[in-house]
């Protein structure tokens, strides 16, 4: 198993080292996708943490030459489906995220089994993110996740509330409060280390798979 890694800033540093503990190869990481040459584009992964401008313009090149890949990067949802049939239209196997942090997809598990229970039940939902300064995109990826999972399983559009402050990695609280009482998951992440411990497992999934995938539907 090889990868290359699009966008080597600091999370492309951490999936290196994470490909490494698991003992898989990283033949390459480059913040110019587009330049890889495609006789070995079609021997690795292609694992992308970039932007979601730079996602938009190298999706195509990834899905035409790569053996698969697995995308980190958010913000690029709105072109969801064109982006999924270029995959599929290539035959590329594609598992996208806007988390890959085990834990965090635990979270999205328990989640939609207690929404799922209290339907009904005249509980309010209510999401709160909170990450560091730097982060552009608000509510976070992860939150509107959570957000879509709540109201397909309780049948009610929670309020998201994002907060910025410091270095913050990333917490997601997710309430459910009725007059009775108040049931409170949270996720806190220490790190981005989860995330590429995640992304990691990911590309070893990628073997023998077909078609498109989110990574909760095939760890959940």
């Amino acid at each position: 198993m090889k990868v290359i890694i699009s966008g080597y800033g600091r999370m492309g540093h951490m999936v290196e080292a994470k490909c490494r503990e698991h003992g898989v190869e990283v033949a390459q990481a480059s913040d110019d996708i587009c330049a890889t040459d495609p006789a070995l584009a079609a021997e690795c992964v292609c694992v992308d943490f970039t932007t979601p401008d730079a996602f938009k313009e190298n999706y195509r090149f990834i899905a035409e030459h790569f053996k698969a890949a697995v995308v980190g990067t958010t913000g690029w949802y709105d072109i969801a489906p064109e982006v999924f049939r270029a995959f599929e239209a290539n035959g590329t196997p594609l598992i996208w995220s806007a988390n890959f942090s085990i834990g965090v997809n635990a979270l999205f598990a328990a989640v939609e089994k207690t929404a799922s229970v209290l339907r009904g039940h005249s509980y309010v939902p209510h999401i709160t993110e909170t990450h560091h300064i730097h982060k552009k995109d608000a509510p976070s990826g992860t939150a509107k996740v959570l957000g879509g999972i709540v109201e397909n399983a309780l049948g009610e559009a929670p309020r998201i509330d994002s907060v910025r402050e410091g270095e913050v990695p990333g917490i997601h609280t997710v309430e459910f409060r009725s007059g009775c009482d108040v049931l409170v998951f949270t996720h806190e992440a220490f790190s981005r280390e989860g995330l590429a411990e995640g992304a990691v497992a990911a590309v070893l999934l990628t073997e023998g798979l077909q078609g498109v995938h989110e990574f909760k539907d095939l760890i959940i």
